[in-house]
């Protein structure tokens, strides 16, 4: 794989995986932009001792322009895009309207002093096209090209770990405008957050209170030797439906190895998790013969605390739950934070076994 680090018209760093070495990156962004935005603002609420951030900015950011002006797809000499390129195989790109950046301007002071400590939103967030196919999906990629896509996962992971303010990274994919996609182009995302998330910190809380093993590995293996929600496996990975499953269509994909992050994944665990994950992708979208929205979600350690106790692991969901049907975050979900599923998760497992390939 080559990699090639170079800048857009505004400064902003973009990264081009290659999976030729003969690969030519030499295209200039043409186009006239203005500034980056600095950084947003962070708010800690107390009440729920969590951060919370104000990105504004983010307002106007682009929302679901005609193909023909998708700021994704490769540059043409009539559409200048995100991607100076006339093609490309992996690009990563710092996020034009970013939730954190490492662009910070001086704090003006805590809004409410004691009470709720306010500072500058510092970290990155980066724009991960997986293809330049504009009329693609991560389930029709090769097992070649998501194996280039699992390479800059590390890469980009144990780059933004190194970074003095960032404490955890979270590589996710939102698909579907169901879920609240704003570009139809195979993407997904990297946030590098300058703190440990709340539900990072929630589950870490629970494996350090976990009597015995690591709490993740027992109940991967428990899954395991009981199968009822077993999906697919291989040698490396399996991917279930926890039984605790949250959504009507939920699947984790574990590694059967216990490591804190993507960089630490084997050669041979990279290799495996391209054609489980595709399996389960494309079982996820023949449940009702149409594209399923859902969001997927890497859980890796953060930076610098409590690496031991994580386990690597992706979550994958689905917010519909029968053709025509979506799953909402309603009263229960929304107010109070108590999930209440309509579907068993025993028998998400067997529709999901049962999809034909």
């Amino acid at each position: 794989m080559k990699r090639t680090v170079t800048h857009l018209a505004d400064g902003r760093e973009l990264i081009y995986f290659d999976e030729r070495d003969d690969a030519s990156r030499d295209a200039v962004d043409q186009r006239d932009l203005p500034p980056p935005p600095p950084a947003s603002e962070m708010r800690y609420d107390p009440v729920l001792n969590e951060w919370v951030t104000i990105a504004a900015h983010r307002q106007t950011r682009t929302f679901l322009p005609p193909s023909d002006q998708c700021p994704l797809c490769p540059s043409t000499p009539q559409w200048q895009s995100e991607i100076p390129s006339a093609e490309y195989d992996v690009v990563v790109f710092e996020n034009r309207f970013p939730s954190f950046s490492h662009r910070v301007v001086p704090s003006q002071g805590d809004l409410l002093p004691g009470l709720v400590p306010t500072r500058p939103a510092a970290g990155r967030c980066e724009v991960v096209c997986f293809t330049s196919d504009h009329n693609a999906s991560f389930a029709s990629l090769s097992p070649g090209r998501v194996r280039t896509v699992v390479e800059m996962w590390a890469d980009r992971t144990a780059d933004l770990n190194t970074r003095d303010d960032i404490e955890q990274v979270f590589c996710f994919e939102n698909r579907g405008e169901e879920i609240g996609v704003t570009l139809h182009h195979p993407h997904g995302q990297i946030y590098a957050y300058p703190f440990v998330t709340p539900r990072t910190r929630r589950m870490l809380q629970s494996a350090r209170s976990h009597s015995g093993g690591n709490l993740f590995a027992d109940l991967l293996a428990a899954e395991r030797a009981d199968g009822t929600r077993v999906v697919a496996l291989n040698e490396h990975w399996t991917a279930f439906v926890p039984a605790t499953a949250r959504w009507p269509f939920e699947i984790h994909l574990y590694p059967h190895r216990q490591v804190p992050d993507i960089p630490a994944l084997s050669g041979a665990e990279r290799d495996a998790f391209g054609p489980l994950y595709l399996e389960v992708l494309r079982r996820l979208d023949g449940m009702f013969g149409l594209p399923m929205p859902y969001i997927s979600a890497w859980h890796q350690a953060p930076a610098r605390v409590d690496r031991d106790l994580a386990y690597l692991h992706l979550q994958l969901f689905s917010t519909r739950r029968a053709p025509g049907k979506l799953k909402y975050l309603a009263g229960s979900e929304s107010g109070m934070g108590v999930f209440v599923n309509d579907v068993r998760p025993e028998q998400a497992a067997e529709m999901l076994r049962g999809v034909q390939l």
